[in-house]
């Protein structure tokens, strides 16, 4: 799940996706994500909590590595997305 965040660019970093994960901050198909080692399979949901923005993404395929934006764009689709929530 960590290096899956990173390989999509979601965040730069995997201790961001370590904090992320272990903030409650990621559910996988509606699940809350306990371990930054889950498995992320083809087809599941993610939500994300960024900053004030909520994103809803659907997981079209893997990676090896961190690659360019447009590739990384390749790597999943935007379902919903919520610009900002109330604090």
């Amino acid at each position: 799940m960590d290096k899956w965040l990173v390989y999509a660019r979601f965040v730069k970093h995997r201790s961001d996706a370590v904090a992320l994960i272990e903030g409650g901050r990621v559910r996988r198909n509606g699940q809350r994500v306990g371990k930054t080692h889950q498995s992320v399979l083809e087809n599941d949901v993610l939500t994300l909590v960024l900053g004030n923005r909520v994103r809803v993404i659907r997981v079209l395929g893997e990676a090896e590595r961190r690659g360019p934006a447009t590739t990384a764009r390749l790597l999943y689709e935007e379902l919903d997305e919520t610009s900002t929530m109330d604090a």
